[in-house]
């Protein structure tokens, strides 16, 4: 008679390691959201910026390109912005500063970073938190196809969940970081 073999991991632990695997891939797909967003208004490459509005033709390298002397933010705040939302006032007269340039692509570069390598997941997922509310309040409060949820409600509840379980461990290098000297000494960078 035949017999299966026999694993010497239960059922909870296989579902935990399925568990880490999701939440790992999940912490590097938030990560290059957060660094594509960087590298497309850092570089031109013609995504969100330096596409042609009229004939969708793509200038990499555009002169709208930070690289380049163009202001990331800029457009959104210029242009993107719901008339509906009560934060419009707020947000437009932040058009057009090179200090929020600077903020909006450190932050998109940093948390990028550290989300796909897996180390200071918890600070990183608090900053996206702080930045999906920010553009959810400067853009879509009231959605045009829900009451009320979108994307980036979404993320902040992914975020939340990556902080949560500590998702750096799966699949990145959240378990040597947290073993550093300066991790243990200021459990906030875990």
């Amino acid at each position: 008679m035949n017999k299966l073999p026999v694993s010497n991991t239960t059922v909870g632990e296989e579902a935990g390691i399925r568990g880490g695997i999701v939440w790992g891939l999940l912490r590097i797909a938030m990560g290059w959201i957060f660094l594509w967003a960087f590298l497309d208004k850092c570089f031109g490459l013609g995504f969100a910026t330096g596409r042609d509005p009229e004939t969708g033709a793509i200038d990499f390298g555009s002169a709208d390109a930070w690289i380049n002397g163009g202001s990331p933010t800029e457009g959104f705040l210029s242009f993107g912005l719901h008339t509906k939302e009560p934060f419009t006032g707020f947000y437009s007269d932040l058009a057009g500063h090179a200090w929020v340039d600077w903020i909006y692509m450190v932050s998109m570069a940093g948390i990028g970073i550290l989300l796909i390598l897996g180390v200071m997941t918890r600070l990183a997922a608090f900053a996206g938190i702080v930045w999906m509310v920010l553009f959810y309040t400067a853009s879509a409060i009231w959605p045009e196809n829900n009451p009320f949820l979108d994307d980036h409600i979404v993320y902040v509840i992914v975020l939340a969940g990556i902080a949560c379980v500590g998702a750096g461990r799966y699949l990145g290098l959240g378990e040597r970081w947290e073993r550093t000297t300066v991790a243990r000494r200021f459990p906030v960078l875990r």
